[in-house]
């Protein structure tokens, strides 16, 4: 029997990596997706027992066009997408800039186009597949100095819903995992004001690491057969949605 394919977008790092070696500890064949990080990308490869690194920046359509191609020859099917590339441009909205607010918006339209292609070209033919979104709790509170990165994260979910109503009767689920505050490098480049105030706010006491995300985002992949179209909060009781 063949090993089902997972493509983790970002998962040279943080979360995303933490979901790499979750989902081959599961069994899964791992597409590692990268844009810069190519040596912590070959180190993780090493880790894994089966899997496979696709480099692209995912702000550029032809990069991903070329990507999928990649994964057809490679894998031949993709059976999971994790979609958790992100980065964060932090400032209020008077000193941000348009050009860091798009930045932050090619994001959101890259999950979108990659899913598009993944949807077309692997699961709609195959009439299955798991589609996994990395949003944010933030998303759904709100962060000063965050209000692009907010904003994609808010539409990664409403994206989740509206496309798990589109998928009825296709055998494919969508979800999301909104994480918390997790120990990543993102959010350790957060102000030490900004840690604090959030930090004060979770009943668990503590940062999330970034394997309890990938504990979820492993459930979803394999179990959770009636989940669909749902946002799963993962933030120590931050935020209860």
């Amino acid at each position: 029997m063949e090993k089902k394919v997972a493509i983790v977008t970002g998962g040279a790092t943080g979360i995303g990596a933490a979901c790499v070696r979750t989902l081959a500890a599961d069994g899964f064949y791992v597409g590692i997706h990268y844009r810069s990080s190519a040596d912590k990308a070959r180190a993780l490869l090493g880790e894994i027992s089966d899997g496979f690194l696709l480099q692209a920046d995912l702000a550029a359509t032809d990069e991903i066009d070329r990507m999928v191609g990649e994964i057809k020859e490679t894998a031949r099917t993709v059976d999971v997408l994790v979609n958790n590339a992100g980065q964060s441009v932090n400032a209020d909205i008077i000193s941000m800039k348009l050009e860091q607010f798009d930045a932050q918006r090619a994001l959101a339209r890259g999950a979108w186009y990659l899913t598009k292609r993944i949807l077309r070209q692997f699961m709609m033919r195959a009439s299955r597949g798991r589609i996994i979104n990395i949003s944010s709790v933030a998303g759904h509170t709100g962060n000063p100095g965050q209000i692009a990165y907010t904003m994609e994260k808010a539409a990664l979910d409403a994206f989740t819903k509206s496309l798990a109503q589109e998928m009825a009767g296709r055998h494919i689920l969508v979800n999301s995992v909104a994480p918390g505050f997790i120990e990543t490098d993102m959010t350790d480049a957060l102000p030490a004001e900004v840690k604090d105030r959030i930090m004060a706010n979770i009943p668990l006491g503590r940062i999330g690491q970034p394997e309890e995300i990938a504990e979820v985002v492993s459930f979803l992949a394999t179990k959770g057969s009636y989940i669909n179209g749902t946002v799963i909060h993962v933030n120590g009781g931050l935020y209860g949605g």
